[in-house]
């Protein structure tokens, strides 16, 4: 069985955290988690808007802006290590998957 219960919600991040405590067949298969969520669609929704904003010919440069990822997810990446590796980060920011954190088109 499955008891959750809300810690903290921060309305300005759009994060939620919770404690689960999951019951096992006996005492040492119970599971205690914390886990924390984060409300991404209006980080979504105006990267969208930064895409279509942007000028399709001009080119990347030093210091322009590619993407705006939620800070769950930013310290995510951190913990295995893609932030601090430019080349895993570029591949990770140029995966399909990862298109809706991008501000705008083509390859970094």
């Amino acid at each position: 069985m499955e008891h959750r219960r809300t810690l903290n919600i921060d309305e300005i991040l759009g994060t939620q955290t919770d404690f689960v405590y999951e019951s096992g067949d006996s005492l040492k298969d119970d599971k205690i988690i914390i886990s924390e969520s984060q409300d991404v669609t209006a980080i979504i929704e105006a990267n969208k808007r930064s895409a279509n904003e942007i000028d399709k010919h001009q080119k990347y440069g030093e210091w322009s802006k590619v993407a705006s990822i939620p800070l769950n997810l930013y310290y995510d990446l951190k913990r295995q290590g893609i932030v601090d590796d430019p080349a895993r980060f570029k591949k990770w920011l140029n995966d399909s998957d990862n298109r809706f954190f991008r501000t705008r088109g083509g390859r970094v």
